[in-house]
């Protein structure tokens, strides 16, 4: 894992964007295009103004109590319901985080496999070129997010890290920003999209939500399947026309060689990759002192066989009792088959253990920013700002208009509470209700708003958070390019809401 090179460490060598000229000094370097200028403008306004993901936190706190003491009347009871309300949260996605650290060293436990990591540095050495390079990270992050976000989040960060130690000139930035393309696309809309799971599951609701969704019979049982969300050929449409707007504009934006800030310039250690490590610092092979009996134990495969056995008997009885396969899909399930593979592949405890070790730095970020907020999303909710900001825009809206509404609203309430799951569970009842006043087909709504959820995670960095540690890099180094791409895509997102919306029809 990359290590930052801190105070008192040597300074990076001076990079070629400091002189102009390509790296072995041949001359000038070649002119960007307007999408790389506009990039490199974003990137050094958000190196010089956008703090640590963290502070970003505090700061949406400090906004989000002083619009909730406006909202329920300035006064010491209002405040002091905040404070509650604050407090009361704080821990309520204990369980999640956990989920989501699990995420993180699981999916990285797997990746530094040496059979899986082949995999990525085969891939890695596809393309020779720089942006091409970057290019290819950022179409695997989206193609991957569709099947799992889990699985996009880690490897395509893998995968990004080779290509930087691979490929020759890549901008380490540029590369890192790409990765994290899956997430802040098409994820939401793909088989691991959280509300479209929670509509297409009886049990992941609230009765009371059900009946809201099924509207006087419309829906029958409040269920909409996901032939009526993910599967419909305007949401696959969608999906299609985002892969291509971001690939284009993650490779136009891309520096050139002669431009681009390698992870040496930025003072990053990429280290070895896990195939040219020792695959263990001691084997039980190694003549020089006898191993312990529990030294022999952590180099034996066959606690890892038990534990692949159990696990992986469990995961088959849980998918076989599952009345709909795609109802047993969860985190808990993901984690537990990463966890498994993991141990069937790495062999023994010891190599297990030595890849945990190593993840366990990544998820620092998760666990101490999760808190803060869930404190917020207690916040929003007990003093209705979600529910006023909603009528504030149903108000607004007529059939043909309310999809790009409600997608500006997922994206502006997910910049806040950037929690997918959890903001369908509080938003569902009006969204769906006005769905259903509007005449406007309710799985569309629901693909809408996975839209409009994953393009806030664009400008909003608690989900790079995984990624960012694992680059060795912070917010404000990636974030003018994942901003660009925000510039582009936010606008395609609300025409293709409207127009491929208008070609369908209330309730399914």
């Amino acid at each position: 894992m990359g290590e930052v090179v801190g105070e008192g460490g040597a300074a990076p060598p001076p990079g070629p964007e400091r002189d102009g000229r390509e790296p072995g000094g041949e001359g000038p370097a070649p002119a960007q295009g307007p999408i790389g200028r506009a990039a490199a403008a974003f990137t050094a306004w958000s190196e010089r103004w956008i703090p640590d993901a963290f502070v970003f936190a505090l700061l949406a706190t400090a906004l989000v109590c002083v619009a909730a003491l406006f909202s329920l009347g300035v006064s010491f009871a209002s405040a002091t319901a905040i404070v509650a309300a604050w407090g009361g949260g704080f821990w309520d996605l204990i369980p999640f985080t956990l989920q989501m650290a699990l995420v993180i060293i699981t999916g990285y436990v797997v990746a530094t496999t040496r059979p899986v990591y082949r995999g990525i540095r085969a891939l890695a050495s596809a393309p020779r070129e720089p942006r091409r390079a970057i290019a290819m990270v950022a179409l695997f992050a989206m193609l991957s997010a569709w099947l799992n976000w889990g699985f996009s989040l880690i490897f395509s960060a893998m995968l990004a890290k080779e290509v930087a130690r691979r490929v020759r000139g890549v901008d380490y930035r540029a590369v890192a920003a790409s990765a994290f393309m899956g997430l802040g696309s098409v994820w939401a809309q793909g088989l691991s999209g959280s509300a479209a799971l929670q509509m297409a599951t009886p049990s992941a609701l609230q009765k009371s939500v059900r009946g809201i969704v099924e509207g006087n019979g419309a829906i029958p049982g409040g269920v909409i399947p996901l032939s009526q969300t993910i599967f419909l050929w305007q949401s696959l449409l969608s999906v299609a026309v985002e892969i291509v707007v971001v690939t284009a504009v993650v490779w136009l934006a891309a520096p050139t060689a002669a431009r681009a800030k390698t992870a040496e310039h930025l003072g990053v250690a990429l280290g070895a990759s896990p195939l040219d490590r020792p695959e263990e610092p001691r084997t039980p092979h190694t003549p020089r002192t006898p191993l312990t009996p529990g030294e022999w134990l952590e180099h034996r495969p066959w606690p890892n066989a038990l534990v692949v056995l159990l696990a992986g008997s469990y995961l088959v009885h849980h998918f076989r009792a599952a009345p709909n396969k795609l109802d047993a899909i969860s985190l808990n399930a993901i984690n537990l088959f990463f966890l498994t593979l993991g141990f069937a592949l790495h062999g023994t405890p010891s190599r297990v253990m030595r890849a945990f070790k190593e993840a366990t730095a990544g998820v620092w970020g998760v666990i101490l920013q999760f808190p803060f907020y869930a404190a917020l999303s207690a916040v929003i909710v007990q003093s209705h700002l979600n529910e006023r900001l909603a009528a504030w825009l149903v108000r607004l809206s007529s059939t043909r208009s309310y999809p790009a509404l409600i997608a500006v609203y997922s994206a502006v309430l997910g910049v806040f509470v950037p929690s997918g799951g959890s903001k369908w569970v509080i938003e569902a009842p009006y969204v769906m209700r006005a769905a259903h006043d509007l005449h406007v087909h309710l799985g569309w709504m629901v693909a809408v708003y996975d839209l409009g959820e994953a393009v806030a995670n664009l400008v909003q960095p608690f989900w790079m958070l995984p990624v960012l540690t694992l680059f060795g890099l912070r917010a404000r180094d990636v974030m003018g390019y994942t901003f660009l791409v925000f510039l582009v895509l936010a606008p395609v997102v609300l025409v293709l809401v409207t127009l491929l919306g208008a070609t369908l029809h209330y309730p399914l």
